[in-house]
């Protein structure tokens, strides 16, 4: 089994959904002790935001070679990286804190180079067609407020509804959300919802069984 394990926090040891994710993955390793896992911490080595010469080397003008611009090249190949890595994971591990409502920027970048036509989506003549279902997801949550449940929770949550669409969008229904709210109310219930948080991961190896 491959896994792709992803942190996105810059919190570091200060931080939920790196402390939940943590856990997770050593329920899932002892589970499944073979497995090969990929780490990536987008909180210190984050894929830079699409520009110009990122945005070029995803979709090159005619005539374009490899070489006329080594930024591109180099954006190329990580791209690649990127998006080889996602496809190859039989399960990806995304902790996801919730940051203004929506997701950190440098997961949002990681979105923005995985999601290619013809790699992990494609269009048809009926729609787009995800080419990245045979996997599954687990979103490690982490929120300051508590929402869910709440009148407001559609129109505030552009986090775990965003990742859930994207990964819909590629193709991926085997979602799965471990979620700690309500972290900033107070400190006691930063502490239940982490405890709380912990207990589900406990349960993850049930998947592997």
């Amino acid at each position: 089994m491959n896994i792709l394990h992803i942190d996105s926090s810059v919190l570091g040891t200060a931080s939920a959904s790196r402390e939940i994710s943590a856990a997770a993955m050593r329920v899932i390793r002892n589970a499944v002790p073979d497995a090969k896992v990929t780490y990536r911490d987008f909180s210190t080595n984050a894929p830079a935001h699409l520009n110009p010469t990122i945005v070029a080397s995803l979709r090159p003008q005619a005539g374009a070679q490899p070489g006329d611009d080594p930024g591109a090249d180099e954006q190329i190949r990580l791209t690649e990286t990127l998006i080889t890595e996602f496809l190859a994971a039989d399960l990806v591990v995304i902790g996801a804190p919730m940051y203004n409502f929506s997701i950190p920027s440098s997961l949002k970048a990681w979105i923005d180079r995985i999601a290619q036509s013809g790699r992990t989506f494609r269009y048809t003549a009926q729609g787009p067609v995800g080419l990245a279902g045979d996997k599954k997801v687990i979103i490690i949550s982490s929120r300051g407020s508590a929402l869910t449940g709440t009148p407001y929770e559609a129109a505030l949550d552009h986090q775990e509804a965003y990742l859930k669409t994207v990964m819909g969008f590629f193709g991926i229904k085997d979602v799965t959300v471990i979620r700690a709210e309500g972290l900033a109310l107070s400190p006691e219930s930063r502490q239940v919802a982490i405890a709380r948080a912990l207990q589900e991961s406990e349960s993850l190896h049930q998947m592997f069984a």
